[in-house]
Formats: C-alpha cells, structure tokens, sequence
C-alpha cells in the first residue's frame, strides 16, 4: 500500500486531485465547537477547548478552530464539495462532528452533493461529566454517499463504535484509536484509496494501510504533518517487515 501527505490547505489540495480518484472520505475537521456562543467558540484555543483544565499531557495546537457557525458551514460545504468532485460513484463520505455541529455537519455534506445517509454515535466511556445532567459522552460521525451504496459488496459494519480516546502513546489533542479507524476505512474497497482532508496524527492514514488502503492526506499544521509523517512511515515499514518476515 502506499500513502501521499500533503502539507498545506486542504481546500487549496482538494481542488488539485484529479475527478474520480478517491473512494472513501473520512475525516475529523477543526469543528469550530466547544461552546454555547459564538465567544465561546471563536476565542479560545483548540486545547483549551478539548483538553481537560490541569491535564497531564501538553499536546500543540492545531489551527482553524475559530470560525463562527456561519462561515464554518460555507467553508465545510465547499471543502466536502471538491470531495465529492474527486470521489468515484459509491464513494462514502464520513465526517466527524459533536452535538453541537452535527446539524451543520449534514446541512454542509447534503449542500455539497452527497446523500445523507446516517449519523453514526462514537461513545466515548472515558468523557466528561456535566454536573446536573448528562453526561458528554459521543461525538458524531455524519455520513453520506454520492449517488448509491454498492450494494454488489458483501459488507455489513456497525452502526456505532465504543472506545475512549488513546491514552498510552497520546500525541494529537482529538486523536482517534486507530481500532476504530480500521472498522471505519473497510467502508473503502480493498485496494482503493481513502482521502482525509485534516490528517492531524495520522491515524486514519494508519488505519488504511493496515487494512490494505492506500491514502491521501492533508495537514495545515506543520507540527501533527510531521507526526502523521513519521507514524505512516513506521506503519510501512512494519508491513515490510511482516510480509518479508524476519532473517533467519
């Protein structure tokens, strides 16, 4: 399998592939969340949004988390746009999301073209309290297909995924467990190629190579890029080394 990573803005490469080159979108964007008001979200900092106050670990930043509700919208729809000029028929698109923007998530993903066909919970049992109420404990995975589900697949998945956030090994603010990611990429033909517009840590692009993807990313942030880039590589060369098994 092999992987291409892009550093730069995913807008600006997104319009560079070439139509019909992509067969599955997944991705997790700077959702511009974490707060009641449009203060709240366009003030405040990527950590201080989503890192627990006093916690033990200092992940960097990541940048584009202070767009109000508004242009966030316009900037998804025309993001997911040139996804979807780039994908080939039955290609699924998956985008992650919490509660407070998943209604924005399916208007940007219908707006852009694709067929909505779901939104998938990730329950988080690791997640934060809200003292009087419920419990914070999903985010959201908003799906949709261009055109039809291949339905020649013989492919059944889940309609939700239960794990917390990694902990040992940690090295991205909202970093996704890679178990999760696998079962999420089997949505891509064997063989295809899987785009993810926002990288950061590169776990989906991990994901894809051990299921026999291939993969295209994109990352603004010089630093998570060059995390990503060290991760897909020793993905790669574990794989090296399991097909040519060790020297004897």
């Amino acid at each position: 399998m092999t992987y291409t990573l892009h550093r730069g803005d995913a807008l600006t490469v997104l319009k560079t592939l070439p139509a019909e080159s992509i067969h599955a979108v997944i991705t997790d964007p700077p959702y511009n969340s974490g707060g009641r008001t449009s203060s709240d979200r366009t003030s405040r900092t990527a950590r201080a949004k989503y890192v627990t106050s006093g916690s033990a670990h200092d992940l960097a930043n990541f940048p584009g988390e202070n767009r109000d509700q508004r242009s966030y919208r316009a900037w998804l729809t025309e993001l997911l746009t040139e996804s979807y000029r780039a994908a080939v028929e039955h290609t699924v698109a998956m985008v992650f999301s919490d509660w407070r923007q998943e209604p924005t998530t399916s208007d940007a993903l219908q707006m852009a073209g694709w067929t909505w066909s779901g939104t998938i919970p990730w329950i988080k049992p690791a997640s934060r309290p809200r003292k009087g109420g419920f419990k914070q404990a999903a985010e959201f995975i908003t799906w949709g297909v261009k055109g039809t589900l291949d339905h020649s697949r013989d492919l059944y998945l889940p309609g939700h995924f239960i794990a917390s956030q990694p902990r040992k090994d940690r090295v991205h603010i909202t970093q996704k467990p890679v178990e999760i990611m696998q079962q999420l990429v089997r949505i891509c033909p064997a063989g295809g190629t899987v785009l993810d517009p926002f990288t950061g840590s590169g776990s989906t692009g991990v994901a894809a190579l051990r299921e026999g993807r291939h993969f295209v990313g994109v990352e603004l942030s010089d630093h998570y890029a060059a995390v990503a880039e060290r991760r897909l590589q020793a993905e790669l060369t574990q794989d090296d080394f399991v097909l040519a098994g060790p020297e004897e």
